[in-house]
């Protein structure tokens, strides 16, 4: 018996979905879709939509629906199935809404070799249409020229982790992201080698022909040697929660220790108070000294009345600290259901969860010298229960 079956993606205040079908048909075939598909697709298309219109939102989608509509046209085929979502191919059939607004401000629509606009979509001159499609190499032009060549690399770890009521890790792991932004000229081939072995197979080595633009290199998992006893990767700070819970509200006391040597920025912590909560005050203090009830240099604390969320925040916490915020909240119902987890967010500039580093970036099948750099970025997301 066929049937479909729906999946979502949820991006701010839209909800993207998709459908697909799951079951068997009369003949007994199988016409199961992988829902993994669905859900790759849906993540694609809303960073192809923010490639084209930076914020997403409901007034964005109506101003630009013909261009969404004409997306969602191309990056499907006949079947409905995923064809192609790269940005670099995609900008020569479908124009981005600056590019239009340009077009109409300053240029003819009869102007030779230039788009014009008619009732459907969009129509291109011959010496226009081309670009990506016929270059032999699908993701990237077959003509790029530059002023200058370079390209940069931002590696990005980031540690996420659970850590239970009773102070131990559940889990924790680091994800790794390698984030490119190529202007180069032609089809260069690049090799990018890695220092550590250890953490890398064969050759210890990427070979790629790099898209235009902006684009993801890589991504992956961190995990720690088999020969460690404990897999899971240190968090490097901790969290002391001392809560009352109260009728129609109560109060809290948290302490926030480094446990890192390094300097750790933009800390940030989260706490859900309820669909009913209705305030909160608060006071903070670093080494028992206090440095304020609502701002100063070493943090700050806020509640938003619309998400009923207490966020704190700490621009710098300095190596072996603690800061302690202290509080009380209240709720129009007696018996309140505040959140049981805090959301814990920072970022490292100077420390590595893992030894994996990039050692050098060679070119080959061209001529020129170009500009190369690497940004090495952490930043850690911790779910803490009490």
């Amino acid at each position: 018996m066929k049937r479909n079956e729906l999946s979502h993606v949820f991006c701010k205040v839209i909800f993207q979905l998709t459908v697909f079908p799951n079951g068997t048909s009369a003949s007994n075939n199988t016409l199961s879709v992988d829902p993994l598909i669905a859900f790759a697709f849906l993540d694609a298309f809303i960073e192809l939509l923010q490639d084209y219109f930076g914020v997403v939102s409901v007034a964005t989608l109506k101003d630009n629906f013909d261009i969404v509509y004409q997306l969602l046209e191309e990056t499907r085929d006949l079947s409905g199935y995923p064809l192609t979502t790269s940005p670099n191919l995609l900008s020569d059939t479908v124009l981005s809404p600056s590019l239009i607004s340009k077009l109409l401000a300053s240029v003819s629509p009869a102007t030779p070799g230039v788009p014009s606009m008619r009732q459907g979509g969009y129509s291109f001159s011959s010496n226009v249409a081309g670009g990506a499609f016929t270059s032999l190499i699908p993701w990237r032009k077959a003509v790029v020229g530059h002023n200058h060549n370079e390209i940069l690399f931002d590696v990005v770890k980031e540690m996420r982790g659970i850590v239970g009521k009773n102070g131990t890790t559940s889990v924790s792991s680091v994800f790794g992201k390698i984030e490119s932004n190529s202007k180069v000229f032609g089809t260069p081939d690049l090799t990018l080698t890695f220092m550590n072995p250890n953490k890398w197979t064969c050759d210890n080595a990427l070979s790629f022909v790099p898209p235009e633009g902006r684009f993801v290199l890589a991504d992956y998992q961190y995990k720690p040697l088999q020969s460690v006893l404990v897999s899971n990767v240190p968090i490097p700070l901790s969290l002391k929660a001392n809560m009352d819970m109260g009728e129609f509200g109560g109060t809290f006391a948290l302490t926030l220790t480094s446990r890192l040597i390094k300097v750790m920025e933009d800390l940030e912590l989260k706490f859900y108070l309820g669909e009913d909560a209705t305030s909160a005050q608060c006071t903070l203090s670093n080494a028992g000294s206090s440095v304020g009830s609502v701002e100063s240099a070493d943090g700050s604390w806020s509640f938003n009345s619309r998400t009923k969320t207490l966020q704190w925040e700490i621009l710098k916490m300095q190596s072996l600290g603690s800061w302690i915020l202290r509080g009380s909240r209240t709720s129009k119902i007696k018996a309140p259901r505040p959140a049981h987890a805090f959301q814990i967010c920072f970022e490292i500039p100077s420390y590595s969860f893992s030894s994996l580093k990039v050692n050098q970036l060679r070119l080959s099948s061209e001529t020129y010298k170009m500009c190369k750099g690497v940004r090495m970025r952490r930043k850690g997301s911790i779910e803490w229960r009490w």
